[in-house]
């Protein structure tokens, strides 16, 4: 049997990060309807913050699943990271004056900046969270999933399929354009200007 270090899970440890996980999902629901209703595609790097999302969004739902452990939160800080990094070059492309900047901005600001926002609040989370939870031996207590609970783990399931499927549909198994307008697979000739 293998021993490892894992966490002993503070109380709130499993529901803070169902809390953060509900997030996620508002997170990926708002840029995924946003896409539909106003049909606006993702760009290129819009996609890849959406799977640094989706990468974080699994580090939490094994936390959730399985128990905190510091190799889910080390999935969530680095997927963190890396959608901060794409998303802050994002920025850094559009910070010369008069650039409009990609798609329609929300409340003010465009959905690269607001998603280098809650990359740093994602790291943030879990180094407030990690801070409270205790090292010990491998704990194989589970408790079961409440309905609320495997709602959102649902959820952020079928919102990550639902996202991989419109990528598929933009972009098809080559590279997204770079300014899309449209779907690839769903009309031919539309996706590029």
């Amino acid at each position: 049997m293998a021993n490892y270090t894992s966490i002993q899970a503070h109380p709130w440890s499993r529901p803070l990060n169902c809390l953060a996980l509900a997030g996620l999902c508002a997170v990926l629901l708002f840029a995924f309807a946003w896409q539909i209703l106003f049909s606006e595609p993702p760009c290129p790097l819009c996609l890849l913050q959406r799977a640094a999302f989706a990468m974080a969004g699994v580090g939490l739902l094994l936390n959730i699943r399985f128990g905190a452990s510091p190799l889910h939160y080390g999935i969530v800080i680095l997927s963190a990271l890396g959608g901060m990094f794409v998303a802050g070059r994002q920025i850094l492309l559009h910070i010369a004056p008069n650039d409009a900047g990609f798609g329609s901005p929300f409340l003010g600001l465009h959905f690269y900046t607001w998603a280098f926002i809650a990359f740093a609040a994602l790291i943030v989370f879990c180094s407030v969270v990690l801070t409270f939870e205790r090292f010990t031996g491998h704990d194989t207590r589970q408790s079961r999933s409440g309905f609320a609970v495997a709602l959102v783990m649902w959820l952020f399931l079928v919102l990550s399929a639902a996202n991989a499927l419109s990528t598929t549909l933009e972009c098809g198994f080559g590279p997204c354009p770079d300014d899309p307008t449209g779907y690839l697979w769903l009309s031919p000739g539309s996706g590029t200007k």
